[in-house]
């Protein structure tokens, strides 16, 4: 049996007529261009046809998706502004109560204080009185001749006024 490669050289197309050559087949080289190109491009432009739609769809499917996506964000957007203001609120409440409850800390702190103060005024008012009272005797006991007034008037009067 022979050899495929044997069987196909029988095929092989051969040059312009000439001399005579090995057996084969005369050649129509651009009917088997065509017999094999035809097939073959046909294909190709079931394939052009078939990626142009494929492009097409991704671009629709891309701009849906696009659409999608902004649509997602600016919600998203919306919803974070919202929470901010609502953040933003909670926080000044929170701080306002801070600055309340430490301003009615200082305010019981500084009564407590003030109370404090007015209590030991109180102790010493008494001890302080009952010294300035002792300190004045004791000057008006010096100052004072042993007579009475000098001259039966005050020392504060002048030509008979009292003024």
């Amino acid at each position: 049996m022979a050899a495929f490669r044997d069987f196909l050289m029988r095929f092989r197309p051969t040059g312009s007529p000439g001399p005579a050559a090995p057996t084969g087949v005369p050649a129509d080289r651009s009917a088997d261009l065509s017999a094999e190109l035809v097939p073959v491009l046909s294909r190709l432009e079931q394939a052009e046809t078939e990626a142009q739609r494929i492009r097409e769809e991704a671009a629709q499917q891309a701009e849906q998706n696009r659409r999608a996506t902004t649509d997602k964000a600016e919600k998203i957007v919306r919803r974070a502004r919202i929470l901010a203001r609502e953040v933003r609120a909670e926080s000044a409440a929170q701080a306002s109560g801070l600055a309340k409850s430490e301003a009615a800390r200082c305010l019981a702190e500084s009564e407590r204080e003030v109370a404090l103060l007015q209590r030991r005024a109180q102790q010493r008012m008494a001890f302080l009185v009952n010294s300035v009272v002792a300190d004045v005797a004791q000057l008006g006991a010096s100052a004072v001749p042993a007579g009475g007034r000098s001259g039966g008037r005050s020392r504060w009067e002048r030509d008979g006024s009292r003024e």
